[in-house]
């Protein structure tokens, strides 16, 4: 099954929920170099983020780990230096790694096992973000809120658009540069964008690829009755401002006009791997960090454990590889153990520390399903005050709290989640199931203390170092410029420019020879 040291390209956006995309059954939204690489590749239908929220989800998708394993519990955790990453695994297993774009490490490491990082972050690195989960109803500064929404529209620029842009033309030269170098290594190239993101603003030549009327609304526009749909009402403050329809479909609309331009960036990467020699030894995964509510059950952004919040696309296309769409539930820490068993040309991987995920090869190799069907999800930000779990098996998804009202759907008889089945008498014994497994996940009590000492202690740490000389640790691109274009160090000028040309040429022969 898979090819002796394939590269390996993993493409991620932030907050895409899959709802939105054509492959998945939009009908409107526009993608096609996102639905080329799902024809032909492999199509997870109920792929989930382990915590809907950017930092954590990344955290334990490069991890394998649950958020609460690795303290990843919100947008200000530090990611420890000594836990292992699929770039630390796969420069052991002999790759060369690269990171482009948003990945929201937090703390002084911003590599986390890749060799190189070619852009800097688009959000602090810092503890700035930190909750407070003993103030819970206490709003800081960086909350969401509304304004993503009333000021959503066309907007030729953004910053956004600037990171977005830099990430693949830097992507793109770096492809490049792996194809003229003499390095033999495979490559594990991350490509990483930021949209599409609220605030909800995009160009206006992607705005004009819909109709305004024709952009749909939200199916279920009512506020949940659940206490945390209740608890992140007030903590976006979402009655700041008087929400109508036309400012719902003008963000749903540019949340559309954002996933027509990350298509054409999609497009573009492909277009350069395959000038760049590498388009048919190479495996793609293209994932999100979590989804989008957009208005569906009256709440925006993610934060919940809803369907449009919590389900990720999740597309791996590459060397022997599809096409076929798998039904069984996954999640984003099964990526770990799958690319190391694919990098690994099926020997056994050495692992340093537990791995929560599961190797997704035979779904890949159409010989299984991808394993145990059961997907765990943690949620441990602000919006809460105490740890928040999500099991999904089968159909079922059951989601507690202590002090929230259990809640559990049959996303098969009920995907708008509209109807809560916890309590019915023809249900308890799938309750029961989920509520042992549930108590057997972890310590809830024990886990809040935890939970609140780190806060503690990062609430601190941050105050302390924003007095007098501020060392920041967002992380500082590196280039050489002494090398990078031509230069007078004797003999290397006219090589330089020679080299950096694809296909390269020898010099011709002064006899007559075409120098091929």
């Amino acid at each position: 099954m898979p090819v002796a040291t394939p590269n390996i390209l993993l493409v991620m956006f932030d907050q895409l929920a899959p709802q939105f995309l054509p492959f998945y059954g939009h009908p409107l939204v526009q993608a096609p170099a996102m639905a080329a690489l799902a024809e032909d590749g492999v199509v997870f239908d109920n792929a989930y983020c382990n915590s809907p929220l950017c930092a954590p989800s990344r955290f334990s998708m490069l991890s394998g780990q649950y958020c609460s394993r690795i303290g990843a519990y919100d947008n200000a955790a530090e990611f420890s230096s000594d836990i292992p990453t699929i770039a630390h695994y796969l420069r052991k297993l002999g790759y060369r790694t690269c990171l482009a774009g948003k990945m929201h490490f937090v703390g002084p490491d911003q590599l986390h096992g890749f060799e190189e990082r070619i852009t800097t972050d688009m959000y602090p690195a810092d503890y700035g973000w930190t909750p407070d989960w003993e103030h819970p109803e206490r709003r800081f500064f960086w909350h969401h809120n509304m304004q993503s929404v009333v000021e959503a529209g066309v907007y030729e620029r953004t910053l956004a658009l600037d990171f977005d842009d830099e990430v693949t033309f830097q992507s793109q030269r770096k492809i490049f540069d792996m194809a003229r170098d003499n390095d033999p290594r495979p490559f594990f190239l991350t490509v990483s964008f930021m949209q599409p993101h609220d605030p909800y603003m995009t160009p206006r030549a992607y705005w004009q690829r819909y109709a305004h009327d024709d952009i749909d609304m939200p199916r279920v526009p009512a506020l949940g009755d659940d206490e945390h749909s209740r608890r992140l009402f007030k903590a976006c403050a979402m009655d700041e401002y008087r929400i109508g329809d036309e400012h719902v479909r003008n963000a749903r609309h540019a949340y559309y006009g954002m996933i027509a331009y990350l298509d054409d960036q999609l497009a573009s990467l492909r277009e350069t791997m395959d000038a760049a020699g590498f388009g048919d030894d190479t495996l793609w995964i293209m994932t999100a960090d979590h989804g989008d509510m957009l208005g569906e059950h009256g709440l925006w952004y993610k934060m919940h454990f809803f369907e449009h919040s919590l389900r990720v696309p999740l597309v791996i296309n590459g060397p022997r590889i599809g096409p076929r769409r798998v039904k069984e539930n996954v999640s984003l820490v099964d990526l770990l153990p799958t690319l190391l068993d694919y990098a690994g040309d099926g020997a056994p991987p050495e692992l340093a520390a537990p791995v929560d995920g599961r190797s997704l090869l035979p779904a890949l190799s159409g010989i299984g399903d991808g394993g145990a069907n059961t997907v765990v999800a943690e949620y441990l930000a602000e919006g809460t005050a105490a740890p928040m779990l999500m099991l999904k098996r089968d159909s079922y998804k059951y989601t507690c709290c202590p002090g929230d009202e259990v809640q559990l759907f049959d996303l098969a008889a009920d995907p708008h989640e509209s109807e809560n089945l916890a309590g019915k008498v023809e249900h308890a014994l799938v309750e029961a199931e989920f509520r042992t497994q549930a108590g057997g996940h972890w310590n809830s009590e024990e886990l809040t203390r935890t939970v609140i000492a780190s806060q503690k202690r990062r609430r601190f740490t941050h105050d302390a170092l924003q007095l007098g000389e501020i060392r920041p640790w967002d992380f500082q691109p590196y280039r050489d410029a002494s090398r990078q274009y031509n230069r007078n160090l004797a003999g290397e000028m006219y090589d330089t420019d020679r080299r950096a040309r694809i296909p390269y040429r020898d010099p011709p022969d002064p006899d007559g020879g075409d120098g091929s």
